[in-house]
């Protein structure tokens, strides 16, 4: 496709796309099409947040046995029902299920379930397990949340770093350029070779080091092998420090839970819930922060779709919020 004149206005782009905004405008093209409802998202298909779920907990290196909590956490949620998945933009209330998102927000609420995250419970499970792990060097690890923090946030930080950079230096030209007529076609190609040619030479003096060949892509950022040394890889670790047995069957040894979101907005407010850092714990901060890095969204949007899984999950809890607050009016008045 040759591009010149006018089109050069409009492919010459120097922005990076937005999560919410592509996810908005593939609604907005799917419905203004009148496309028919999508295949359907069954257990098997990989958009279905069972899967996904097991993807992104390889990702941050987390240990195997949580996926068996995510997917009580998705059946007990009624979040991972076909309809539900299914999307339909012809149907008169058509759903949109942000699949990545939703499946992160299932992992956080299920570490919530586990640890926490109040900056206390988290790092006393941690040395119960550390200290286990030194007397039972033989025996399969406990997972040490601490030590997984430790791990986690030098690795985040090094490609957050990385990716900063690459950012930076990111140079906002197509690899064939754009003119606006045919007649100057010859100008800017020349143009063009003498500006490569000065960043190869410039390239050369301030670093000498040779380029990297680019790697082919993959779906993760993130790479954990037990045969790697200089990480360590927790997805073989145990859960058994957090768990207790009550009768034939394991629970957490956390009986506690604080819900994200206290109470929600309005219907016609534009947003459902506010997130401030300044709110929350240090430990679901920079869950959310590495998270919301994987999949390059704002951390109020991944807290946004977790509080509205909890509030699926415990409809009891937000009833009752509500007949605190109808009460205090009904005083007040």
């Amino acid at each position: 496709m040759k591009l010149y004149g006018r089109d050069k206005g409009i492919f010459a782009i120097e922005s990076w796309p937005n999560y919410e905004d592509i996810h908005k405008k593939m609604i907005e093209v799917a419905t203004f099409l009148d496309l028919p409802r999508f295949p359907d998202i069954t257990e098997d298909c990989y958009l279905h947040p069972n899967i996904l779920c097991m993807k992104y907990l390889m990702e941050v290196n987390l240990p195997d046995e949580m996926h068996s909590f995510t997917c009580q956490v998705v059946k007990m949620a009624g979040i991972g029902e076909v309809d539900f998945l299914t999307f339909d933009p012809i149907a008169k209330m058509a759903k949109t299920v942000k699949y990545d998102v939703q499946a992160i927000a299932v992992i956080v609420i299920v570490l919530k379930l586990l640890f926490l995250l109040d900056d206390s419970l988290e790092w006393s499970l941690s040395t119960i397990a550390e200290k286990y792990n030194e007397e039972n060097k033989e025996d399969k690890p406990w997972f040490d949340f601490r030590k997984w923090y430790q791990v986690m946030k030098k690795s985040f930080d090094d490609k957050k770093q990385k990716w900063e950079e690459a950012r930076a230096k990111y140079v906002w030209k197509s690899e064939k350029p754009l003119y606006h007529s045919s007649i100057d076609r010859s100008v800017v190609y020349k143009r063009r070779e003498m500006v490569v040619n000065l960043q190869k030479q410039f390239s050369t003096l301030v670093d000498s080091t040779p380029t990297v060949e680019k790697k082919s892509p993959s779906s993760f950022q993130f790479n954990w092998t037990e045969e790697d040394t200089d990480k360590t890889c927790f997805h073989g670790h145990s859960l058994q420090g957090i768990l207790k047995k009550k009768g034939q069957s394991l629970t957490t040894k956390n009986s506690l839970y604080w819900l994200s979101t206290q109470k929600f907005c309005k219907s016609y407010c534009k947003h459902v819930t506010t997130y401030e850092e300044s709110n929350f714990s240090l430990s679901y901060q920079f869950i959310l922060n590495l998270f919301s890095f994987l999949l390059r969204i704002k951390t109020s949007f991944l807290h946004e779709e977790v509080s509205l899984i909890e509030k699926r999950l415990f409809k009891t809890k937000y009833s009752k919020t509500k007949k605190k607050s109808s009460r205090s009016r009904k005083v007040r008045k």
